[in-house]
């Protein structure tokens, strides 16, 4: 569980400690209406999955807020006995279904915060049914190689899994984001192993983000959205969510650099001409990956007039540059990495998206890696 997340009332706008060098702005409005855009398409009831702090978005404050009206989600999906936890203590009573495979070690802590494990193998469910009638869900490997009980050897679990307990059986996608088929054939493998079972569990859930919107066969009982209620796309040709997350930072420092000077380590950037580099109080320990500087392509909205300034040199692990030019930046000047300018002036929007390709990485490994030293301020 992460204590370092600060979780403050939700004003008009959000509003960032004076002090702070760099913080997240969450929009929970934007994350409560793509769960309704989810629960429109699929047509059934949702599993949101809040693993990672909810893609680093906050796990308690997302719950809380997706409780609020007329969703009515049937439970969430985290990855983790310790984040299952963090949800019961910020009061969410509805299921938590902890996906990591289950270990008896753990049983005793799963019963007591009232969580239901993720099992895969006939010990592991005889030693969970064993303790009593609480409810498990049967991960089954249908391709993805990662764990469960494999689809062709579901007979190894059958007698094992003849049980009331047996509440959801499950399987995970590995490419329903690439319409190629193979998320169809995954699905009929998935149906077949049910279908060896004793009995039907009560839920059946197969769709994460992408496979909802590819085809509503793959919602069943439940679907699990995930990157798609933080303002991330669940890939090419889908629809687009609202934005969720902005990333700020401020001005702490402003200095002239002459032609042919250098910037940052290794001297990774060399100066063109005279210019105003800016150093910003957010760095690689945040998140924010090196590759945004050293791309070539990375920038900031900086000014009253939300103008892009490239991103020069290498991220350090605290700091990162951008180059002003001849434009002036002060000291406590606010820029913004991710989402519109913090000053409402122009029409500029650094999307996620666009964040992610300049760092190299997925957009949900971008929103997982915005760490604990920036505080959430949520709307």
């Amino acid at each position: 569980m992460n204590g370092s997340i600060r979780e403050r009332p939700a004003p008009s706008a959000p509003s960032p400690p004076s002090a702070s060098r760099a913080w997240v702005e969450v929009n929970l409005a934007a994350v409560v209406e793509n769960a309704r855009t989810i629960a429109r398409v699929a047509g059934t009831r949702l599993l949101p999955v809040v693993k990672a702090n909810a893609y680093g978005v906050g796990a308690a404050a997302v719950s809380k807020a997706l409780e609020k009206g007329d969703l009515d989600p049937w439970g969430y999906g985290v990855a983790t006995l310790d984040e299952g936890a963090e949800l019961r203590a910020a009061g969410i009573t509805r299921p938590i279904v902890v996906f990591m495979p289950g270990q008896p070690a753990l049983f005793a802590e799963y019963e007591r915060l009232r969580l239901t494990p993720a099992l895969g193998d006939a010990a592991a469910i005889t030693q969970w049914t064993a303790r009593g009638s609480r409810p498990f869900h049967l991960e089954i490997d249908t391709g993805m190689g990662r764990s469960g009980v494999r689809w062709d050897e579901i007979d190894a679990v059958r007698a094992a899994a003849n049980t009331p307990a047996l509440e959801g059986c499950y399987t995970q996608f590995h490419s329903a984001d690439r319409r190629d088929g193979s998320a169809e054939q995954q699905l009929e493998r998935f149906e077949r192993a049910v279908a060896r079972l004793e009995r039907r569990p009560a839920v059946l859930h197969v769709a994460n983000s992408a496979a909802t919107f590819a085809d509503r066969r793959f919602a069943l009982d439940l679907v699990r959205p995930g990157v798609f209620l933080y303002g991330g796309s669940p890939g090419e040709g889908f629809p687009e969510p609202r934005p969720v997350v902005s990333v700020r930072a401020r001005v702490l420092t402003v200095r002239r650099v002459a032609a042919g000077e250098t910037v940052s380590y290794n001297a990774s950037w060399r100066a063109p001409r005279a210019t105003t580099v800016a150093t910003l109080g957010i760095g690689y320990a945040d998140g924010v990956r090196r590759a945004v500087g050293l791309s070539g392509r990375g920038a900031v909205l900086l000014g009253p007039d939300g103008r892009r300034c490239p991103i020069v040199g290498a991220v350090t692990m605290d700091l990162m540059m951008v180059d002003t030019g001849e434009r002036p930046a002060r000291v406590g000047d606010v820029a913004t990495l991710i989402g519109e300018s913090d000053a409402g002036g122009g029409d500029d929007r650094i999307t996620l998206e666009e964040f992610s390709a300049w760092s190299g990485e997925l957009q949900r490994a971008v929103l997982t890696s915005l760490g604990p030293r920036l505080p959430r301020i949520y709307d």
